[in-house]
């Protein structure tokens, strides 16, 4: 079974070691490649955010892998380790709970080392939140900056704000429930009602919502529905219009 494709790298069967950065769905997981399963189908290990998420998707997957947590606090430990078993011969599969490992997940320090020992890395592409967004959005793609997560203290967030009152491209970054609130205000309050902005909740899962518009008009749109879940937030540059 070749589940890379004609032309693309070869599968776990044919590399002498390899690490397999694969994008999972980020709820909906009819998003999952057949890629993407037979390639973790055939790995020998399975370095995971969190084994419970993605034990769930073995399961579902009807496969049953050796798994290692693999996160923020023992990614710098780990990669190590992990490089050493690739650089053995060993097929190890890159997995986030949602979406791309090293966008905002784990990853970047495992990549990096393979990368300094000259390792074979093959990603395997799919979902991820930013583009997702970006795509149904209806604000320019043709430029665009992610800055990932927004520090959670005020006077960094209202910083970065005024920072971006004058781009010329679109800006994306996730934000936390917790904080989408306030952050919905601050952005009102900063850059204006007639600022354009796209956020997301929840993308491909059943309760998801895409909302485009000027700040002033979709702040209480917003606001009156639902803060529960994942959000994803696209600020157009300053003079666009929709």
């Amino acid at each position: 079974m070749n589940p890379t494709g004609e032309g693309a790298p070869g599968s776990p069967q044919d590399a002498t070691g390899c690490l397999w950065v694969i994008a999972t769905p980020l709820g909906n997981l009819g998003d999952l490649s057949d890629r993407a399963r037979a390639t973790i189908a055939a790995c020998d290990l399975i370095a995971c955010e969190d084994t419970r998420v993605t034990g769930g998707l073995l399961r579902h997957l009807n496969l049953t892998k050796p798994m290692i947590a693999y996160h923020d606090h023992n990614e710098k430990e780990l990669s190590a380790q992990l490089a050493d078993k690739i650089a053995a011969g060993a097929q190890v599969a890159l997995i986030s709970d949602a979406g791309t490992p090293s966008i905002s997940d784990p990853g970047f320090r495992l990549t990096r080392e393979c990368r300094k020992r000259g390792l074979l890395i093959t990603p395997i592409p799919g979902p991820s939140a930013i583009i997702t967004l970006l795509s149904a959005s209806g604000l320019p793609t043709n430029s665009f900056r992610y800055v990932g997560f927004l520090a959670p203290k005020n006077a960094a967030r209202v910083r970065f704000l005024e920072s971006i009152r004058t781009a010329e491209e679109t800006i994306v970054l996730y934000e936390s429930c917790h904080r989408i609130g306030d952050f919905l205000e601050e952005m009102l309050e900063l850059l204006g009602p007639t600022r354009v902005v796209c956020v997301g909740r929840e993308l491909t899962k059943l309760h998801e919502t895409i909302r485009t518009g000027p700040l002033g008009e979709l702040v209480p749109k917003i606001k009156s529905g639902s803060l529960k879940g994942e959000f994803t937030v696209a600020i157009a540059p300053a003079d666009f219009t929709l």
